[in-house]
């Protein structure tokens, strides 16, 4: 896994704690991996999600760290996203 996978694992499981988001996200970051959550918490690995978030590694480094709104980055284009954007939207608000 890249470097960018493995801290993107330890932040979003410090953002995610004790957050019930009811489902499966994926965070597929161009180049690097993918990082999946659900209840349990946030690990590296790929597959099924009930929402799949797109971004490259900058646009992500820059949602989890707190820099950009993963609204605004969705709005602007820089975040795709696929599946059930009730999920998503849950996701944000805990991310923010």
């Amino acid at each position: 896994m890249s470097e960018i996978v493995d801290q993107a694992v330890v932040v979003l499981n410090e953002k995610l704690a004790g957050e019930d988001f009811g489902g499966t996200a994926k965070f597929d970051i161009e180049g690097e991996g993918a990082v999946m959550m659900d209840d349990a918490g946030a690990r590296a690995g790929d597959g099924p999600a009930d929402v799949t978030l797109s971004a490259d590694a900058d646009t992500f480094s820059s949602i989890i760290s707190g820099e950009t709104n993963p609204t605004s980055a969705f709005m602007s284009g820089k975040l795709k996203i696929d599946g059930d954007m009730g999920l998503a939207m849950k996701l944000a608000a805990a991310l923010a």
